[in-house]
């Protein structure tokens, strides 16, 4: 490493498996056993004639740490596919939360303006709370969720495909 020490870097990994049990938490125990964090972690049956389900990751890691979750991850016996879409090339990412905002009418009627303005949606209007529906970058959530200041906020997780022709696939990586 000639001296220097590699910068730590978001990565977005998404992982194609088999829809089986055990097979996030074997996912999940690859990470944990080697002390590394998932930021955010989305699973879903994506193919049910073929029975596979995609796996979104969100991590830190330096360079060599990122190349050692996608490796190990590629040997997992159920697993097909490996992609980095934060190597790979651009790649689309969205995350969903809902954000339950209470208080005098004042305070609601302020959370209604940011809401229109940061194009949430309201899904739950009682006269003392109000709950948002809001989807974008991580980045734009958090925003949101700073300026509305919530008393409660339950977020989804990152969701996130490739730009352009390029489709994961079920072949074996």
């Amino acid at each position: 490493m000639n001296g220097k020490q590699e910068e730590e870097r978001r990565h977005t990994i998404v992982v194609l498996v088999d829809n089986e049990p055990g097979v996030l938490a074997r996912v999940i125990g690859l990470f944990s056993g080697r002390g590394y964090n998932i930021d955010s972690l989305t699973v879903a049956e994506v193919d049910r004639a073929r029975g596979l389900s995609r796996i979104n990751i969100v991590t830190s890691g330096t360079p060599y740490v990122i190349e050692q979750i996608k490796a190990l991850l590629a040997k997992l016996v159920p697993v097909h596919r490996v992609q980095d879409l934060t190597v790979e090339g651009p790649g689309v990412e969205r995350e969903l939360a809902l954000v339950k905002v209470a208080g005098d009418r004042e305070r609601l009627v302020q959370a209604l303006r940011i809401a229109d303005f940061m194009h949430a949606r309201l899904v739950d209007s009682r006269p003392d709370s109000l709950i948002f529906e809001v989807t974008g970058t991580s980045d734009e959530l958090d925003a949101f969720i700073a300026l509305v200041e919530p008393i409660e906020v339950s977020r989804a997780g990152v969701v996130a495909i490739a730009r352009g022709p390029v489709a994961l696939t079920a072949e074996r990586a």
